[in-house]
């Protein structure tokens, strides 16, 4: 059908004014985007996503991420003008209590908003790893006879976003993996917050990109509906192996003259010029107007989108019918079930006795419950070798194998993680990535992300304390799982020896409701033979359990994690048999037990209480009252062999002791 730019032209104002009326309606928001963008939406929403408003979740449509996520009114006022489930109320209500138009769009609160985005530039990694899920999707599901998976991952990012460091990793990943189902419009203001763009950057972008193997396309007027409208539908078309990157030429907060195409249009210092600005765009004084003749548009687009998911849905049940273990394969994924948590720890074989660092343990973990569940991906930040998280006979993602489980991230932590809510987001496979503990730090922006959005993920942070030894202090990670206990939704595991980090991995696939980070050493830990492990497994399943029991009248607890749980241990054989230990390897996980499980275990009236952990020692407070004590180190390591740092640092069986029977 012929491009109906009047039609797209009249929404396209349609949709300024929705903005203008919702930034002005709260007294807060930003208008630039929304408004210097509205083209750039009509094309996307108007003519070019194929995507079903009546159905958000249909697996094969193409999705569509606001990286500049502070332009929200633009999704918002598309989604509603697309007729998705987001009504003129709502619109009303924008950044209003309990709204499905927050300040930042939030994914799994909104229909049709794919991804949160707020942080500036994460929105570019999520692309790439939508795209990698989407090229990993049509790679096992897709056969000879039916084409189940062939749509296109598309963005709109800004200025701010590609200042970010974070989107020059993105580029880079997507150019060397060849991501050509990924589109990318870079709506190009010269514009940021504080000052046209000029006054922080000068790089020629579209050379960048070029550089990094990307299709780039540059429209000088980013405000033409046709131009743009072509520019999309030639990125479709070429299948060449390259990313593409549209560069449009806009106008920030274009229809506002008293401060479009300055800092000033950014957020809302043209509100007070808005009525003027309606009236020049041809607006009633009624506010939040939507035209009957754009309502009658889109009812038909939204006819038309149905009907196309109608022809895939007859493909579906065909390909269904024929392929009935991969349908079975894919309704997991697309539910995320990835496994249940005693399921997968049946996949994995008994330990015995040894002496492993629990990043080997867990390599043997990972891949038992990866042939388990044959959705779990695995990925490094060019450290396979050390964080011992490759996944054998399973293939490596590349251009030529989209179907290999192993992803080689390079030096790109931060993009790994917004890479890995892309995937979890995309919402077919559940992807993991690995680091040392003191590099997560590179990627906590996406952590964050994805407690606070309950994506799948989780995270392999090896060499996990001052026990990391020679290295030294750089390397010494001693605030760090203290941090990351601080970041809401997100479960801290740190086993204590091969049988609790079989837990641990079972705990991290299973989970559906938020990201697991699992913290595992470098140095080799006893197995703790003297507990069952069934003990073991289960504990770590709730969080918390009793490793040691007393057996005479109980006066002390000692609770511990990871490599100083056999610490512990020791330390309780030299007080006596009235010391009860504690293995917490996941305070998180615990406090979410029955208060009568956690009173079981840390009895309230028992209050001579000392945890150790080779870390901060700040998490602990809660935990051993007021009274009790806290071995550990607040301070950062040293560069010497693991036992020499953790003597020199106090953290050993005989200050366990002292601290003990000083209370």
């Amino acid at each position: 059908m012929p491009l109906d730019t009047q039609a797209l032209q009249r929404a396209a104002n349609e949709a300024r004014g929705l903005a203008m009326d919702a930034v002005a309606a709260c007294h807060s928001g930003h208008l630039g985007l929304p408004l210097g963008s509205a083209e750039i939406g009509a094309a996307l929403y108007g003519d070019f996503l194929r995507h079903n408003p009546a159905d958000a979740t249909w697996p094969n449509r193409d999705r569509f991420v606001l990286s500049a996520g502070h332009g929200s009114m633009f999704i918002y006022g598309w989604l509603h003008l697309a007729g998705f489930d987001l009504s003129m109320d709502e619109v009303k209500a924008f950044r209003k209590l309990h709204s499905k138009t927050p300040g930042h769009p939030e994914f799994g609160e909104t229909a049709g908003v794919e991804a949160t985005t707020g942080p500036l530039g994460q929105g570019t990694g999520n692309l790439v790893g939508m795209a990698i899920s989407a090229k990993m999707a049509a790679a096992h599901f897709n056969t000879a006879e039916h084409t189940i998976f062939n749509h296109l991952i598309v963005g709109l990012a800004g200025d701010g976003c590609l200042q970010e460091g974070i989107s020059h990793e993105a580029a880079s990943f997507a150019g060397r993996f060849g991501l050509d189902n990924l589109v990318m419009l870079y709506d190009s203001n010269d514009v940021t917050l504080d000052a046209m763009a000029s006054k922080t950057q000068n790089e020629d972008t579209a050379k960048r990109y070029q550089a990094c193997n990307w299709d780039v396309t540059t429209l000088p007027n980013g405000h033409d509906i046709a131009a743009i409208s072509a520019a999309l539908e030639a990125a479709r078309k070429a299948t060449n192996g390259k990313p593409k990157l549209i560069i449009c030429k806009t106008t920030i907060a274009k229809g506002i003259p008293e401060v479009q195409g300055t800092s000033k249009g950014h957020g809302e210092a043209g509100v007070k010029f808005i009525p003027a600005a309606r009236k020049a765009l041809g607006l009633p004084d009624e506010t939040f107007f939507v035209s009957p003749e754009t309502r009658a548009y889109f009812t038909a687009r939204k006819a038309t989108q149905a009907q196309a998911q109608a022809s895939w849905n007859q493909t579906f049940a065909a390909w269904t019918k024929a392929n009935p273990e991969k349908a079975a394969q894919l309704t997991k994924g697309l539910a995320c079930n990835h496994g249940d948590a005693n399921a997968l720890l049946a996949a994995i074989p008994e330990f015995g006795k040894n002496a492993h660092a629990t990043r080997v343990s867990g390599e043997i973990a990972l891949n038992a419950v990866a042939k388990a569940s044959p959705l779990i991906l695995s990925g490094s930040a060019d450290l396979h070798g050390s964080t011992k998280n490759y996944l054998k006979d399973m293939g490596d993602f590349d251009i030529a194998t989209p179907s290999g489980r192993n992803l080689y991230f390079g030096i790109r932590e931060h993009v790994m993680g917004a890479i890995l809510n892309g995937i979890a987001y995309h919402g077919i496979f559940k992807a993991s990535g690995a680091t040392f503990l003191t590099f997560s730090d590179y990627l906590r922006p996406s952590i964050r992300v994805a407690a606070l959005a309950k994506l799948q993920a989780f995270y392999i942070f090896t060499h996990d304390s001052v026990g990391v030894g020679e290295d030294g202090p750089t390397h010494q990670p001693v605030e760090t799982v203290a941090a990351l206990r601080c970041i809401p939704n997100l479960d801290v595991v740190r086993p204590g020896d091969a049988e609790e980090c079989a837990a641990a991995y079972a705990h991290a696939v299973s989970r559906r409701e938020g990201p697991v980070a699992l913290i595992l050493s470098r140095q080799n830990l006893p197995s703790l033979d003297a507990i069952p492990v069934a003990t073991r497994r289960q504990g770590t399943l709730r969080g918390g359990y009793i490793a040691r029991k007393e057996s005479a009248a109980l006066t002390h607890i000692l609770l511990a994690t990871g490599s100083e749980l056999s610490l512990a241990i020791a330390a309780a054989e030299k007080i006596g048999p009235s010391v009860r230990v504690v293995s917490l390897p996941s305070l998180e996980v615990f406090a979410r037990q029955p208060q009568a499980y956690r009173d079981e275990v840390l009895p309230p009236n028992c209050s001579k209480r000392v945890s150790v952990e080779a870390g901060n020692t700040q998490p602990w407070g809660r935990l051993v009252g007021l009274t009790g004590k806290s071995i550990g180190t607040d301070r950062f390591g040293l560069s010497a062999p693991g036992d020499t740092v953790m003597r020199e640092l106090g953290i050993t069986v005989e200050a366990v002791v002292a601290a003990a029977q000083s209370l």
